[in-house]
């Protein structure tokens, strides 16, 4: 990999920049030293903050992040609802979720009567009520089901809790149905605002996550840097058939690992 030719990096954040509420701080001080010289955007699979809510959160660790350097599944969401013209939809996601979507999508009613789709995002406010509400629904053969994004888990710093992954296993015991799209990671249309910007020999992707955060780098044929500093391990990436371009304790470490190659 040539990182002389790298201007656009893309970071998964939580398990790549911090750990629940705890910075990584290799990770965090690499990023405020490069500000000037590189293009950083984060991404995150998490469904359950707002926008806003992830700014403060990189703001308080002193990274100027602003909400024009997020990205997001609910942009992609977003658009494939526009352009089925559903304008009705059950939501199981938190209230920041659900306040995001209405903002982004103000004309869609986030309702169960005449739900056209069951939108599943990372519902920590999560109520037997919803999802008996959105089980019933999901047996109805043309209501459609979507999901913001596929993990299994999301890390925290006590460990793995439960994410949209699971969730989907739930409702597939329970109604016989997966979701017919789901957004985000590894689904390169999250990075399709980014790839109309930047030649892909322009951007890398880092991040600790092989199953979406290096399966979408490879979807959308680009440079993955593996951070070690959140869920997979060096044995992890050992047995994939393509190997990270760059292996790293964390994104500090990772400049230095490009420089001896």
């Amino acid at each position: 990999m040539d990182w002389t030719k790298k201007r656009c990096v893309v970071l998964d954040m939580d398990g790549t920049v911090y750990l629940g509420d705890r910075p990584i701080e290799g990770a965090v001080s690499f990023i405020r030293a490069h500000w000037e010289h590189l293009d950083f955007f984060f991404l995150s699979n998490n469904t359950s903050k707002a926008p806003d809510t992830y700014v403060r959160k990189l703001n308080g660790m002193g990274i100027p992040a602003t909400r024009e350097r997020l990205l997001s599944p609910v942009t992609p969401l977003v658009d494939f609802l526009r352009e089925r013209r559903i304008g009705t939809a059950y939501v199981v996601g938190n209230s920041d979720f659900r306040r995001d979507l209405a903002e982004r999508m103000p004309e869609l009613a986030q309702t169960e009567e005449g739900a056209q789709a069951v939108i599943l995002a990372y519902d920590t406010e999560l109520t037997y009520e919803k999802l008996a509400r959105s089980a019933l629904l999901l047996q109805k053969r043309d209501v459609l089901f979507l999901a913001t994004h596929p993990d299994f888990v999301c890390p925290s710093p006590e460990g793995p809790l439960p994410d949209v992954g699971s969730m989907i296993k739930l409702y597939e015991a329970a109604t016989g149905r997966v979701p017919q799209f789901v957004f985000g990671k590894p689904d390169p249309r999250v990075l399709a605002p980014l790839l109309a910007r930047y030649p892909r020999e322009a951007m890398v992707m880092a991040g600790d996550r092989l199953m979406t955060d290096k399966k979408l780098a490879e979807n959308a044929g680009i440079d993955f840097i593996l951070v070690l500093s959140g869920e997979a391990t060096r044995a992890d990436a050992e047995r994939e058939d393509m190997p990270p371009a760059i292996i790293a304790e964390h994104l500090g470490l990772a400049w230095p690992a490009v420089d001896r190659r």
